[in-house]
């Protein structure tokens, strides 16, 4: 095989011994093509001076993104920037408008529990409260000293997943019987001692806000964040919108307990209707970028909207201790969440359905990038190249 470059991105690869004149030719012009279509339907979302020259500093990322699209790699992607008070937004492929909302994967853990602040700031719960008051938790060694702060920094001792799963999705479970599994399951370390990604923490989490306010996360969520927030291109969940509305994962490259690479998995899998409806707080909302551009900067500039200023700050800053992975409250913090030249004090999140967001208030910028290419498909993925290309582009403007 050989490969044709664009711009440094793998572009096409053709058979040994194949004429590539004429080929390549038709291939570059397709690409500039799709590329010239991308560039033009980048929407300047806010106006005053440094706009264009942001516009054109994001061209990089496009370019990224219109080469996994054209080369049939991803079907669907949308990117949204912005720097200090500039925004940008950009479609591609079977994304028809920048608006195109997909599922975040486990971007919805720090939406989900910016919705369970909201009642710490009404002084409902507090961080070390034990999760025994709110949960009847199994006898087991360890539960007794499980905190709401080690649900939300993943230091609970948890499982990431379920050992049942796959069965529990097959059988269409509702969020309670998940939850009901998930009081019984064995810890794997005592509280606080260890780090370990724990989506069922995070359930746990959940399902005591609903306790707390008396309504389903789904409605929680909508209520104390994306109504505070104006946002009208996100849910939790389904809600009022259809399968129709919102973009479908490459399943066939989704991890296995979201049902990839099984031909039966087609009713509970990300694309099923029962799993986009279940609206899980691990994995389950739908945002637009933009959207999701927009709750990110309730925490980098302290709007207020949503959360009182001091438990947004809470939120974005690391609670584990030394020698274990730096964790805010759902969000991941710290250089690594972000692009390659963020700084440290980026905070986001990334999703397994191949999607990434995150801030950084050093250079005063965000980035969001939805794909449908789940994150395990490909190494580099085309939302970290598309990353680490806005990030040159926004410290060349520095």
């Amino acid at each position: 095989m050989l490969s044709i470059l664009f711009g440094g991105s793998e572009r096409w690869q053709l058979a040994a011994g194949e004429d590539l004149g004429e080929r390549e030719v038709m291939q570059r012009r397709e690409f500039s093509q799709s590329l010239a279509a991308a560039l033009g339907a980048v929407q300047l979302v806010s106006s005053g001076s440094g706009g264009e020259d942001l516009k054109a500093k994001v061209s990089r990322a496009c370019e990224v993104l219109t080469t996994a699209v054209s080369s049939g790699q991803m079907r669907a992607a949308t990117l949204h920037v912005r720097l200090r008070d500039q925004g940008v937004s950009a479609c591609f492929g079977q994304a028809k408008t920048p608006d195109a909302m997909f599922l975040l994967g486990s971007i919805s853990k720090p939406v989900c529990m910016t919705a369970l602040m909201t009642l710490f700031d009404q002084q409902r719960f507090a961080l070390d409260d034990l999760v025994s008051k709110y949960l009847p938790l199994a006898a087991d060694a360890g539960r007794d000293f499980v905190t709401m702060r080690h649900l939300l920094t993943h230091t609970c001792g948890l499982p990431d997943q379920l050992p049942e799963n796959n069965r529990l999705r097959q059988g269409h479970a509702g969020l309670e019987e998940f939850v009901a599994a998930a009081l019984q399951t064995p810890l794997l370390f005592r509280p606080g001692t260890a780090y370990s990604y724990s989506s069922m923490g995070i359930l746990l989490a959940s399902r005591v806000a609903e306790l707390l306010s008396g309504v389903a996360i789904a409605e929680l969520v909508q209520q104390t964040v994306f109504d505070r927030l104006g946002l009208q291109h996100s849910v939790q969940g389904l809600g009022r919108y259809g399968l129709a509305d919102v973009v479908p994962v490459q399943i066939e490259q989704a991890a296995p307990e979201a049902g990839g690479g099984d031909p039966t998995a087609n009713l509970w899998d990300w694309n099923s209707e029962y799993w986009r409806k279940l609206g899980a707080p691990w994995g389950g909302t739908h945002m637009s970028a933009a959207d999701v551009a927009e709750w990110l900067s309730e925490f980098m500039d302290v709007r207020e909207r949503v959360l009182q200023g001091a438990t947004a700050k809470l939120m974005i800053q690391n609670h584990n201790a030394e020698g274990l992975e730096s964790r805010g409250l759902g969000f991941d913090v710290g250089r690594s969440v972000g692009s390659r030249g963020c700084s440290e004090q980026t905070f986001g999140h990334t999703g397994s359905t191949g999607t990434i967001a995150w801030a950084d208030p050093e250079i005063r910028a965000i980035c969001v990038v939805l794909t449908s290419l789940p994150g395990r498909a490909v190494e580099p993925h085309p939302r970290e190249v598309a990353g680490d290309a806005v990030v040159s582009g926004l410290r060349s403007m520095a």
